[in-house]
C-alpha cells in the first residue's frame, strides 16, 4: 500500500507517517513534506524517484504527472484500468493527504505583493485531492490534520468493507468542499484587486461549527456554520452555560451590534429578539448595567447582554439576579467567571467578535441571498446640521449623540428615548413612525420614567408632524434624526412651535 504527502500544515504530520509505516505502507512525499519525513527518521521516496521527472519551475511542476494521477485514478475493479496500469508502468496510489498552500493567509497579509499571493495558488493539491475523492472507492483522501488519528484507528483495525468505504466517502466529500471553499477564496480575491464588491458569481465558503439542538423552534433542524476568513461568533470562547441555541446566535449578533457604536467607552447593551430593549453608558460595566436594565427590566427577563468593557466581580453579581440567556464581553475576571458560573444555564462568552473590514452583510430571501456594504457607523455631530431656532444645549448635545449611536441598532422602524447616556424607552419595529414614538413613551412612562427633558433619536426621516406631536406632549426637548422628507419644512415648523431643538445627520439607519 502507498501514501502520498504533500502539505503545508505539517501539524500532526510525523506522528501519521510513522503509524503509516508501523502499518507497512510506503511513502511518497514531496518538498518540505518529504524534508520532515526524513528528518524524524521515517523512510520516504521523492515524487521525483516515482515519475522518473524532476520538480522545475519553482515547484510548479511535481506532481502533474500520468504516473500520480494514473494511480489515484485507476479503477481497481476494472481489467482495462489494471491493464493500462501495467502496461505504463503505473502502481496504485491508495491514499493521499493534500492541505493546500496558504492562500487565504497569504492573501490576508497586510503589504502583501499580488505576485506573492499568485504564487500561493495551489495547482497540483486541488488536482490530486479531486482524482483521489473522485476514486474513494479504493482511494483515501485526507484533506484535514484531525482526520489523522480516524484514518490510522480504521487502518490498525482493518475496517470492514462497508465501514472503510463509508469513511472514504465522507472524507471525498470533505475534500470537495476543500477545493471549492479554496477556488472560491481565489476568485474572490481576484474580484477585489479589481475593486469588484458584487461579480457576477459569489461563492460563499463556509464551514459547518456545531449542530444546533433546534433552530427558531423545536423540530427546525439547524446548524451554525462560519464564514472562511471572518471572525464572527466562533470567534468567541464560552467561559460556561450550556450550549448555545439559534436564537441565542441571533441575540448575540445583536447584542455585538449595539455594542460597536460604543467601543471605547464602558456600555452595556441587554437585547431581546435581536433589539435592544436597554441600553446605556456608565463609568464601568456596573454602573452601565444599571442604568440599561432601568430602561426596561421587564423586557430584560430572558435576554442577552453584552458589555464593550471587561466584567468584574460587582457586575457579575448584578447580572447574576436576573434570569439571563447568555453574557458577552472582552474578558471576565476569574470571580466574575465563577459567580455566573453558579448560574448552570447562563452562557458566558469572552472575546472579541468584529467584523473584518469590506465584509459583505448577507440577508436571506427566498431563493437567495441580498448582498450589501455592511452598514457604516452612525455619524458624529460635527457632521450635524441645526435646522429648529433653538440650538440644543450642551446636556441636550450629549444626549443627541447617544441617542444617535443607540438607535442604530434598534429595529425600523426605530425610535429612543434617552437621558444621561442611557435609554429610557424603546419603540421597535413598528409599522409607522408615529406609533413608533407613542411606543417609546409609552415604554417610558410604565417603567416610571420621566419623559420631560429627554432626547430623542429616531432611525429615519419624520415623514409627518405627528411623531413630532407625540414627543412634544411626552415633554421630549431634543431630537436628533436624518432629515430628508418631503414634509421637513412642516416637520421642522412642528419642532420650533414646541419648542425642541432638531438636528438633522444626513444618515439613515434602517435596520430590517
Amino acid at each position: 500500500m502507498r501514501a502520498l504527502l504533500s502539505v503545508s500544515d505539517k501539524s500532526g504530520l510525523v506522528d501519521f507517517a510513522r503509524g503509516l509505516t508501523a502499518l507497512g505502507w510506503e511513502l511518497i512525499s514531496t518538498g518540505g513534506t518529504a524534508r520532515a519525513v526524513r528528518d524524524a527518521r521515517i523512510a520516504v521516496r521523492d515524487v521525483s524517484d516515482v515519475t522518473g521527472f524532476p520538480e522545475m519551475m519553482d515547484g510548479r511542476v511535481k506532481t502533474l504527472h500520468p504516473i500520480v494521477h494514473g494511480g489515484l485514478l485507476g479503477r481497481r475493479d476494472l481489467p482495462e484500468h489494471v491493464a493500462a496500469m501495467r502496461e505504463h508502468g503505473i502502481e496504485p496510489i491508495d491514499l493521499v493527504v493534500v492541505n493546500l498552500y496558504p492562500f487565504r493567509e497569504t492573501a490576508a497579509r497586510a503589504g502583501v505583493s499580488p505576485e506573492e499571493v499568485v504564487e500561493n495558488i495551489d495547482i497540483g493539491g486541488p488536482s490530486m485531492l479531486r482524482s483521489a475523492a473522485k476514486n474513494f472507492a479504493a482511494v483515501t483522501v485526507v484533506v484535514d490534520p484531525a482526520d489523522y488519528p480516524r484514518v490510522l484507528d480504521a487502518l490498525r483495525a482493518g475496517a470492514d468493507d462497508s465501514a472503510a468505504l463509508a469513511m472514504r466517502r465522507d472524507l471525498a466529500e470533505k475534500a470537495f468542499a476543500h477545493t471549492a471553499a479554496y477556488d472560491a477564496a481565489i476568485a474572490g480575491w481576484f474580484a477585489a484587486q479589481r475593486g469588484e464588491r458584487f461579480p457576477s458569481e459569489m461563492s460563499i465558503p463556509l464551514e459547518k461549527v456545531q449542530t444546533l439542538r433546534y433552530g427558531e423552534n423545536p423540530g427546525q433542524h439547524a446548524a451554525l456554520y462560519a464564514q472562511h476568513g471572518e471572525p464572527g461568533l466562533q470567534a468567541l470562547k464560552q467561559r460556561g452555560g450550556k450550549e448555545l441555541s439559534f436564537n441565542n446566535l441571533l441575540d448575540l449578533d445583536g447584542a455585538l451590534l449595539a455594542a460597536d457604536a460604543f467601543r471605547g467607552e464602558p456600555c452595556c447593551a441587554i437585547i431581546k429578539h435581536t433589539t435592544p430593549c436597554g441600553i446605556a453608558t456608565g463609568s464601568n460595566a456596573l454602573d452601565a448595567y444599571r442604568k440599561a436594565l432601568a430602561c426596561d427590566p421587564v423586557s430584560a427577563f430572558g435576554s442577552v447582554i453584552a458589555f464593550t468593557v471587561p466584567v468584574d466581580d460587582a457586575a457579575a453579581e448584578a447580572v447574576s439576579a436576573l434570569f439571563v440567556e447568555c453574557v458577552v464581553a472582552p474578558s471576565f475576571s476569574e470571580g466574575a467567571v465563577e459567580i455566573l458560573g453558579r448560574k448552570k444555564n447562563l452562557r458566558v462568552l469572552e472575546g472579541d467578535a468584529r467584523w473584518r473590514e469590506g465584509a459583505l452583510d448577507f440577508k436571506r430571501v427566498r431563493g437567495g441571498f441580498l448582498a450589501q456594504q455592511r452598514a457604516p457607523l452612525p455619524t458624529g455631530d460635527e457632521v450635524w446640521k441645526v435646522v429648529t431656532d433653538r440650538a440644543p444645549t450642551a446636556t441636550e448635545s450629549r444626549d443627541l449623540a447617544f441617542a444617535w449611536k443607540a438607535v442604530s441598532s434598534v429595529k425600523s422602524n426605530a425610535i429612543l428615548l434617552a437621558r444621561d447616556g442611557a435609554s429610557i424607552g424603546i419603540g421597535a419595529g413598528q409599522m409607522s413612525r408615529v406609533d413608533a414614538a407613542f411606543m417609546a413613551v409609552h415604554k417610558a412612562q410604565q417603567i416610571g420614567h420621566d419623559t420631560k427633558g429627554a432626547a430623542l433619536g429616531s432611525d429615519a426621516f419624520f415623514p409627518f408632524r405627528d411623531g413630532i406631536d407625540q414627543a412634544a406632549a411626552a415633554g421630549v426637548t431634543a431630537i436628533v434624526q436624518p432629515g430628508g422628507s418631503i414634509r421637513d419644512d412642516e416637520v421642522v415648523a412642528a419642532a420650533n412651535q414646541h419648542g425642541i431643538a432638531m438636528v438633522l445627520t444626513g444618515q439613515r439607519l434602517f435596520r430590517h
